[in-house]
């Protein structure tokens, strides 16, 4: 029963994203192994769709750490569980909360211990900068407790890259890329500190190479640069060592403007989406105060309401005239839809 619910969720969630996202773009997916334990360490700038691209487009029913405080009501804590989030404590959660994180980091050790794949945002918060900020700890903890525990455990650490055009805007474009493997064991050695130090300053040079990575000292004239050229964000790689070389090595990537058919495209999607439009501007939106979380919420109103709102509209074309009608509607509106954010 657990796997057909977290099969369904996941592709109702990949259909979702096919209307949400202008392109979603996969790489080296190749390298997630299918059979081993495995700890994903991505980049965190999105939020909750962070999580959704990895668990959609990774190939593993994978847990995740997720920050204790969207467990606070119990139905959505029984949901979020359903799905295989775990909850982590912050020091903002309060120091009392922090010893619960040992249960949670015991759990990951055993899940792993039974080659599970464990989503891990090592950052320890999202942040829409273009940048990866320090590693936390809380990661190492759990590769070295589990293998303190079971040594000859072949686990696995891959880090991600998770890459936006636009991360708030709708619609937007992303693309994910999948580093090589990495054994876990060839940190281990009798001085923990080092290990750890070691380890944190790997994953992070990993996951450098995977998304954009302006340093912070010169972080806002290096990406007003990056924007006045154009750059393809979804190209890392590109956009790294254009950095790296001070601007002396770059190739632009032209972008369409939007154009009138653009324009008109837009201008019907939100008529045939309305009410679910009206409610996202008016009702939902003013209230998310982080703009982190905007593309996530926006994305849960998208895959929520647009779904009724299409089964209301069939029904009522149904009643008022016939099926054949209806189908009509639907299909137009769904045509709609993928020209809308495609384009």
């Amino acid at each position: 029963m657990k796997f057909l619910w977290l099969t369904f969720v996941r592709a109702y969630l990949s259909v979702g994203m096919f209307f949400y996202f202008r392109r979603i773009k996969i790489y080296d997916v190749k390298y997630v192994p299918k059979n081993k334990p495995i700890l994903l360490l991505s980049n965190h700038q999105n939020a909750l769709l962070d999580a959704l691209i990895i668990a959609t487009k990774s190939g593993r029913f994978s847990y995740f750490l997720t920050r204790a405080a969207v467990f606070k009501k119990p139905l959505i804590a029984k949901i979020l569980k359903s799905l295989q989030m775990l909850p982590v404590y912050r020091i903002r959660d309060g120091w009392g909360n922090i010893s619960n994180n040992n249960a949670i980091f015991e759990a990951c050790s055993e899940l792993l211990t039974e080659n599970a794949c464990v989503v891990i945002f090592p950052e320890g918060n999202h942040n829409l900068n273009r940048t990866v900020r320090p590693l936390s700890k809380g990661f190492t903890r759990i590769v070295f407790d589990t293998l303190e525990k079971h040594p000859n455990l072949d686990l696995q650490l891959l880090p991600v890259g998770v890459n936006y055009r636009h991360a708030h805007k709708f619609p937007d474009s992303t693309s994910v890329y999948f580093g090589k493997p990495i054994a876990a064991t060839q940190f281990i050695s009798d001085n923990r500190n080092n290990d750890v130090m070691e380890l944190k300053a790997r994953i992070h040079a990993e996951i450098t190479q995977l998304t954009t990575h302006i340093p912070s000292e010169s972080y806002q004239e290096t990406l007003k640069r990056l924007e006045d050229l154009n750059f393809d964000f979804l190209d890392p790689k590109a956009v790294n060592a254009c950095i790296k070389s001070n601007f002396e090595n770059y190739n632009i990537q032209k972008f369409k403007k939007k154009n009138i058919l653009s324009r008109i495209l837009k201008f019907l999607f939100i008529i045939v989406f309305i009410v679910p439009y009206v409610i996202w501007k008016f009702a939902v939106k003013p209230k998310v105060k982080e703009i982190e979380f905007v593309s996530t919420f926006r994305f849960a109103v998208a895959i929520t309401l647009a779904p009724l709102w299409l089964a209301s509209l069939f029904v009522a074309m149904l009643l008022c005239f016939n099926i054949v009608t209806a189908c009509f509607v639907i299909i137009v509106c769904l045509v709609v839809a993928i020209a809308a954010v495609k384009s």
